[in-house]
């Protein structure tokens, strides 16, 4: 692998950049707690973990240069975003005690909302066939590298979205006020809609 160290801090600088993980992460900590948080974590994880692999196994070229497969990709993706914002427009952000009762449920909702927006977002595609291999060794085994690369972003992403969940969690205390909470989650829901547009155009 070449410049490594390059490598490592671009990709800090990528997972720092607010985008849709950040979005997702802030929302679900402060709507259902820290636990929500990081199983949105694991799901945005699972998300470069099978770009990973579809990388490895050669996938991800085919389809960015299908434009049929990229932009059912794209519009997929677009949609799953613009749901989740509406969703986010129409749902009280207060938590009452059957919420915390079902905070199991929330959970797996949290991981598959960090999955599936992982999944389907183009972008997510673009940086693995267009960022990483200005850093492969031509003259080395390519998979393992692509491999080492991929791990590294999901290990930078996480640790990174680790933070925000804490420091968002420790926030929360000062944003329990059923008005600041619903601000929140209404804004939320804007820029996934946001998002959403700018993913299918």
């Amino acid at each position: 692998m070449d410049n490594l160290v390059a490598y490592i801090l671009m990709a800090l600088v990528m997972t720092m950049l607010p985008g849709t993980d950040t979005i997702l992460i802030i929302k679900n900590t402060l709507n259902h707690g820290a636990r929500a948080g990081r199983y949105t974590i694991l799901g945005m994880a699972t998300g470069l973990l099978f770009w990973t692999i579809i990388t490895v196994l050669g996938l991800s070229i085919i389809i960015a240069q299908s434009a049929l497969l990229f932009n059912m990709i794209k519009y997929l993706g677009a949609a799953y975003l613009c749901y989740l914002g509406i969703r986010a427009l129409f749902t009280q952000a207060t938590l009452s005690l059957e919420e915390f009762k079902t905070a199991q449920a929330s959970g797996q909702n949290a991981y598959l909302q960090g999955a599936i927006s992982n999944i389907l977002n183009p972008k997510t595609i673009l940086v693995y066939i267009t960022f990483m291999p200005q850093f492969i060794d031509l003259n080395a085994n390519i998979n393992q590298q692509l491999i080492v690369l991929g791990l590294i972003l999901t290990f930078i992403a996480v640790g990174w979205f680790l933070l925000v969940v804490y420091f968002m969690d420790i926030a929360k205390k000062w944003m329990k006020k059923p008005l600041f909470q619903n601000i929140f989650q209404k804004f939320a829901g804007i820029l996934l809609i946001s998002l959403a547009v700018k993913t299918a155009t």
